[in-house]
């Protein structure tokens, strides 16, 4: 076997065991956050944020949720679609079509894909890529590289490393998983292929059977337990950054998969308007935060999310699933 990219006590480092609590009450995973100075937040560029603006909820209340885009080097074939398909405002009329229980909320055209179609399915773009299955991950360069290893060495730096035999447990889907730029990846450990991983408002493409991919008209986020088993079957593309309750909170479908039926169509949720935030106003742009996942701060809040010490926990994890170190983000005033 290749030697491993990374040591196996660092890749462990978020799963080791609880220390002892100290007679002073440690601080929680959020007082961590909030004490983190400003220069460990990352700005959200407007060109990697989505605003999507729902029709009003029946009491009146205006709904918009915010999507962050995946980063480079991950699905920017489908990134790029999303972006053409939000500038020409592709997105604008469509609807909310699908919702299952602790699973997914999946939006698009209602005519296409979708077992109560009753129409014409939208024309898409003409420009929009086809991309192939292999780039459900990607290979990282020496620098993706060596800052993976520099956010391991930070982490390892905060608590003990464990027994490298609990690999496996640490994460059964993948060889290793980490952080990169502000998102939770995983990945072999014997050659550098990485891939984004399904976490909670964690936002995918909707496909058919294979060789299909999906162009990024059909969207979806998870609304439920993580379904890793997803990974690297379906591109990822980002995540909701903000207004994740006008999805979490929308009414199930009876149909199969969660699709409303034809006798709930009065459930869907229209779909006003999707636009890329750079091309707002700027006093309509939203401004976005995340904590570096390479810094101090991130370190600390890993491990209190790893082994909760604060005065309620009777009996630290010694671990967390990477779906459970949530990578704070704080919308910002312009």
């Amino acid at each position: 076997m290749t030697k491993s990219l990374f040591p196996f006590a660092a890749l462990l480092a978020l799963a080791a065991p609880a220390q002892a609590q100290d007679e002073a009450a440690p601080p929680s995973p959020g007082e961590i956050v909030a004490q983190a100075p400003a220069a460990e937040w990352t700005t959200i560029a407007p060109e990697d944020l989505l605003v999507m603006t729902l029709a009003s909820a029946p009491d009146g209340t205006a709904r918009e949720v915010v999507i962050q885009l995946m980063p480079a080097p991950f699905s920017q074939g489908w990134v790029g679609n999303i972006r053409t398909l939000a500038r020409t405002e592709w997105y604008d009329g469509t609807a909310v079509n699908r919702v299952q229980d602790n699973y997914v909320v999946q939006w698009g055209d209602p005519n296409y894909d979708n077992p109560e179609a009753g129409g014409e399915a939208k024309a898409l773009p003409a420009n929009l890529a086809a991309v192939p299955e292999n780039e459900y991950s990607a290979r990282l360069d020496e620098p993706a590289i060596a800052k993976i290893r520099t956010n391991f060495e930070t982490a390892a730096s905060r608590v003990a490393p464990s027994d490298p035999n609990t690999l496996y447990r640490a994460d059964p889907y993948a060889r290793a998983h980490a952080f990169f730029d502000g998102w939770p990846i995983a990945m072999t450990d014997d050659e550098p292929v990485a891939w984004p991983v399904h976490c909670y408002g964690t936002v995918g493409v909707g496909r058919g059977y294979s060789p299909d991919t999906g162009s990024g008209a059909e969207l979806y986020t998870v609304i439920g337990h993580a379904p890793r088993h997803l990974d690297r079957n379906i591109a990822l593309v980002g995540r909701v950054v903000e207004g994740m309750e006008h999805l979490s909170s929308l009414p199930r479908g009876s149909g199969a998969l969660g699709f409303y039926t034809a006798e709930e169509a009065d459930k869907r949720t229209p779909i006003v308007s999707v636009r890329v935030a750079s091309d707002l106003p700027d006093s309509e742009r939203p401004a976005f935060e995340y904590l570096s996942t390479e810094g101090e701060t991130f370190a600390r809040y890993a491990d209190a999310r790893a082994n909760r010490r604060d005065p309620f926990f009777i009996h630290p994890a010694g671990g967390a699933d990477i779906c459970n170190i949530p990578v704070p983000v704080r919308r910002v005033a312009d």
